[in-house]
């Protein structure tokens, strides 16, 4: 059996369309949309709306964690587009569903990112594509936990839930064979970011679920550029499956 792996798609909707090529099925833990990119300021929403030059300044804002500062600037630019801010981004952010689900691959499931709205995923949803989220699915004979979104952060990003609710989710997936979250477990070397220098957050409630059942695998993605890849937790191999609007490539896992 032979399964591929992304997270972090962030609007490569080219690469994502080769992506399950040679596999008997695709994973995708979230972050499908691109709203702004720290490599590369003039693309995504932002920049699409309000231009790389004030994209760039926006960065160097959230980079400093100015992020009053960065809310304000962000709260002048929507004002100068007139109407409710939601409805200019879900307008962009529709746009680009309606692309990369139409690029997934089948059979294919799916769990949300922190920069993911999961309310609209359902109206570019077709047959072949499962979204799951605090839920298990049996593939090729082993059981696969999903647990999507992220961690609250000062970033604020679209689907970023309580510790409690996260914890919840993990609860519920129990006992597998394989953990499939969009952000890894609370293990420093694992969470700090060497290009952008900083530590994400990364889930307590996942590491010890990881500590007590001791699946096989544990994947995740989140940390685009992370100071180790992969570790070991007990019998568990955690692996970080790479930052796919970077790499290009998916993330390959066989048994």
């Amino acid at each position: 059996m032979r399964v591929h792996v992304v997270s972090d798609v962030h609007g490569r909707a080219d690469a994502l369309a080769g992506a399950g090529d040679g596999a008997d099925a695709l994973i995708c833990l979230g972050d499908l949309i691109l709203f702004i990119d720290y490599d590369d300021h003039a693309q995504g929403i932002f920049p699409d709306l309000f231009g790389a030059e004030n994209a760039s300044a926006f960065i160097a804002l959230r980079t400093a964690k100015r992020f009053d500062e960065a809310r304000a600037m962000s709260a002048r630019l929507w004002a100068t587009l007139g109407g409710d801010p939601r409805e200019h981004i879900e307008r962009n952010v529709r746009a680009q569903y309606e692309t990369l689900f139409a690029a997934m691959p089948a059979p294919a499931y799916l769990t949300y990112g922190n920069v993911d709205v999961p309310s609209l995923w359902a109206d570019y949803l077709r047959p072949g594509l499962q979204v799951l989220d605090g839920q298990v699915t049996e593939i090729g004979g082993l059981r696969f936990g999903f647990v999507g979104g992220g961690l609250k952060t000062p970033y604020r990003t679209p689907y970023e839930i309580g510790d409690e609710e996260y914890a919840a989710k993990v609860e519920a997936v129990g006992e597998v064979d394989v953990l499939c979250c969009h952000i890894p477990p609370a293990v420093p070397e694992l969470l700090y970011d060497v290009v952008a220098r900083r530590f994400e957050r990364g889930s307590e409630a996942t590491l010890e679920a990881i500590r007590r059942t001791q699946p096989r695998y544990a994947l995740f993605g989140h940390v685009h550029n992370p100071l180790h890849r992969r570790t070991r937790i007990g019998r568990t191999e955690c692996v970080n499956v790479g930052h796919f609007r970077g790499l290009g490539v998916p993330y390959v896992l066989e048994w």
